[in-house]
């Protein structure tokens, strides 16, 4: 009887077990691996060596019908944590309380069998549009309100781009649409992408976490009046790729020239030098996006 109760006992266990969700935060390359190797607590001393057992235990997991996400584990961003938490730094349990915070916060991407030389790359791409889309949200923040009429710039500017980006991709018409922003924010530029597509009805997709990270950033230049670019491409069957372009310039989107659209894709960004057309693509002329062309109203 006793035999039969912890038989129950482990599968009642093992039952349980699947369904805890698991987060595995990742040191993804060498020198953030490098910066945990001063904790003695921390037991690798090989970078290689770590992404194996990494792989291996996320294998155990998912054996085990659990759902495992993997997140970026950064140290900076560790030590920090523990600075302003009062946590030891040189513990596992201190490292284990930080991933699951940032799997409740932070970038991250759910397993599903592949292979470590698959999950690094599209770790850190999440990684990226993550921080991408919380400077974006940082900066409609800190836009402010209007000083004639009190109006919240930032949410302004945000239902603007939305609007744009619409009418933008109800010009295009059917289709499968590749759209690219960029913005200067201080030193960097801000980059982001939206892949979406149209029908008959008219465009979709844009209540995704992609098409929020690609608005806020369009947003943010529309916002602070800073220099940008937008990029569409329009991809049917039987046809060739179609190619337009708008300028940002002080928070209003401007139609690139078909010319314009040419030279921008046809010349080395790096040394000036022309570059051959790409094949298969055509060149036009941006749509005018009056009265929707990114600038809030009345700002």
């Amino acid at each position: 009887m006793a035999h039969t109760t912890r038989t129950r006992s482990n599968a009642l266990r093992r039952a349980l077990r699947r369904e805890v969700p698991s987060t595995v935060g990742l040191l993804a390359d060498e020198q953030d691996f490098a910066a945990m190797r001063r904790y003695r607590t921390f037991a690798f001393d090989d970078h290689a060596a770590y992404l194996r057992e990494t792989e291996r235990l996320l294998g155990d997991l998912a054996s085990h019908g659990g759902h495992t996400t993997v997140t970026l584990f950064d140290p900076d961003e560790y030590a920090a944590y523990c600075a302003e938490t009062g946590l030891d730094p040189d513990s596992p349990a201190s490292r284990s309380r930080y991933t699951a915070d940032l799997a409740a916060t932070g970038a991250r991407v759910p397993y599903t069998g592949q292979r470590i030389d698959e999950l690094l790359p599209l770790l850190v791409h999440t990684a990226v549009r993550h921080a991408t889309r919380e400077y974006a949200t940082a900066l409609l923040a800190d836009a402010g309100r209007c000083a004639d009429c009190g109006e919240d710039i930032g949410r302004a500017a945000f239902e603007q781009a939305t609007r744009a980006a619409h009418r933008l991709l109800t010009l295009a018409g059917p289709g499968t649409h590749h759209l690219v922003c960029s913005v200067r924010a201080g030193d960097d530029n801000l980059l982001a992408a939206l892949h979406t597509a149209c029908g008959p009805t008219g465009p979709s997709g844009l209540d995704t976490h992609e098409a929020a990270e690609f608005l806020a950033v369009l947003a943010a230049g529309i916002a602070h009046e800073t220099p940008g670019g937008l990029v569409l491409r329009t991809l049917t069957p039987e046809r060739p790729d179609r190619l337009r372009g708008w300028r940002l310039d002080h928070g209003r989107l401007t139609p690139l020239a078909e010319a314009e659209v040419f030279d921008a894709y046809c010349t080395d960004a790096e040394t000036g030098e022309p570059l051959p057309p790409e094949p298969g693509v055509s060149y036009h002329a941006g749509y005018d996006l009056s009265p929707d062309d990114g600038r809030p109203t009345d700002h």
